[in-house]
């Protein structure tokens, strides 16, 4: 199966039912339809090769999605908010392609040789002509359906390969067809460049779902939106949920039509999930864990796992709170060692996971898979129950004395002192440890001091995961997806230290 038929069969199924945009003026998944073919007959005029799509959330974007897998061609979406040179690196990496741009963006990328550049209002005119949607497009036997590129935080990005029998089976085996309601609606507010984009559009069309774009997130823009557009379900990052939390504090708004709330992309501290089931308590929550080689979530605690954890006594039970759920039907999870031996429950390691909806692939590059399993480079633990708790990425454990230190641990322990709000922990060079533990702090009302934090973490952990050098900021680096920084922050208190050193 591939990606356009899911709007096909939707098309079919419910003509007349809206499948994007506001109440008042929305589109049909029949309309849909008609816009993705018509796009498709046009892009195919344009010219050759991958679809780009650079620019904003809105309702181009399933259009151009469903546009290039009638084509049978990639779609590679790009972050508009990389510098200019690097943008237009990527886009070169693309050709031959055609690449859909937001009007204001065009003198960005304009002259990239092998890039068709199109506008994104042509591309939304041609959607609505009719000759185009009376065309008869050519049959197809697509392979690859998604590219998405990596951040690039540890070298230039890669561009994970997602074909179609990897998207479909991750919508078919966590979707039920048409199973939405006529009311509902889901709120999309990540960019269309991460897996959770376009996850959005394929799950929310294949399950009959209304989608509300949101151009870009704010807090309060959100809150708003979400009120009057009556969102039944939606998806945020940590960060981002707690920002909304504080909003409807101060407007006392509850979203009573809201009913399901995913979360993921970061770890979530335990105060605010805890806050958002007091302010929300008719919602369900899930903290969905995945990523972009894995065609989206492969483990969620679901919302009983949340209302059994938050209610419960036992310690064990309760610290699921903390974790990612359970791996997906279908889908096999373990815990390896360096070595690569499969480790017991309790034991921290490298998380792999191996299912259909699984690529573990880069573009010209060597399959990373190996007999189906792929290595998520994220260190995690299984617990007796088989609830998958995450530590960090890999790259961020913090090796010091020969010690291998997880930096969650730590700021797990800190985001529960009063006066902390956010922290991040890093390690940076020693000559003597190789590794030294810092922390960055951003203060909650009065800063407490270094000493202070210092006993605090010695009284829950071993004296070893101690920071040693500390730092106070008004906030930490997020980028637009909330996901921590963590390099820049490396490499700003490696500078310092170097700087102090000499």
């Amino acid at each position: 199966m591939h990606t356009a038929l899911l709007l096909e069969m939707a098309a079919d199924a419910f003509p007349e039912r809206l499948a994007l945009g506001e109440r008042a003026a929305g589109v049909t998944f029949a309309e849909l339809q008609a816009r993705a073919t018509a796009g498709a007959a046009w892009l195919a005029a344009q010219g050759e090769g991958s679809v780009v799509f650079l620019g904003l959330n809105g309702p181009a974007l399933p259009a151009a999605v469903f546009a290039a897998g009638k084509l049978g061609r990639p779609f590679a979406p790009l972050n508009y908010r990389a510098p200019d040179d690097d943008l237009r690196r990527l886009l070169a990496r693309t050709a031959p392609s055609v690449a859909i741009v937001d009007d204001d963006m065009m003198l960005r990328v304009a002259g990239v040789e092998g890039v068709t550049i199109v506008t994104r209002s042509a591309f939304e005119a041609a959607c609505l002509d009719a000759g185009h949607r009376a065309a008869e497009l050519a049959e197809t036997d697509p392979d690859i359906a998604v590219l998405l590129f990596t951040s690039g935080t540890t070298g230039e990005p890669k561009a994970a390969v997602l074909r179609h029998r990897h998207l479909a089976s991750y919508v078919i085996s966590t979707v039920e067809f048409m199973d939405a309601e006529e009311d509902e609606a889901a709120l999309v507010s990540v960019p269309p460049y991460h897996i959770a984009g376009i996850s959005a559009v394929l799950t929310g069309v294949y399950g009959g779902r209304r989608i509300v774009h949101m151009p870009a997130f704010t807090p309060d823009s959100w809150v708003e939106t979400a009120a009057r557009e009556a969102i039944t379900h939606a998806m945020l990052v940590p960060t981002m949920l707690g920002r909304v939390l504080d909003v409807m504090e101060v407007k006392g708004e509850r979203l009573p039509q809201m009913r399901a709330l995913s979360y993921g992309g970061g770890r979530m501290p335990r105060a605010v999930i805890e806050r958002a089931l007091r302010l929300m308590p008719h919602v369900a929550f899930v903290n969905a864990y995945g990523l972009t080689e894995t065609s989206s979530t492969i483990s969620v605690l679901g919302p009983q796992d949340h209302r059994d954890a938050i209610a419960s006594s036992d310690p064990q039970v309760s610290r699921r709170l903390a974790s990612v759920g359970r791996p997906l039907p279908g889908l096999e999870l373990e815990i390896r060692g360096p070595e690569g031996d499969v480790l017991p429950p309790g034991e921290a390691g490298e998380v792999y996971v191996r299912g259909e909806q699984v690529a573990g692939e880069y573009l010209g590059r060597k399959l990373l898979t190996e007999d189906g399993w792929f290595p998520t480079n994220d260190s995690g633990w299984l617990d007796a129950g088989g609830y998958l708790f995450i530590e960090g990425r890999l790259d961020d454990v913090i090796v010091r004395g020969g010690e291998n230190i997880s930096p969650g641990e730590i700021e797990d322990v800190l985001r529960a002192h009063p006066g902390v709000g956010d922290v991040a922990v890093v390690g940076i060079p020693d000559d003597e440890w190789g590794e030294r533990v810092a922390a960055v702090i951003a203060p909650k009302g009065p800063e407490p001091t270094a000493q202070e934090l210092a006993a605090w973490v010695q009284s829950w952990l071993r004296s070893t995961t101690t920071p040693e050098t500390w730092e106070f900021r008004t906030e930490l680096p997020y980028n637009e997806t909330g996901k921590l920084l963590r390099r820049v922050l490396k490499e700003d208190l490696a500078a310092r230290a170097r700087t102090v050193a000499a």
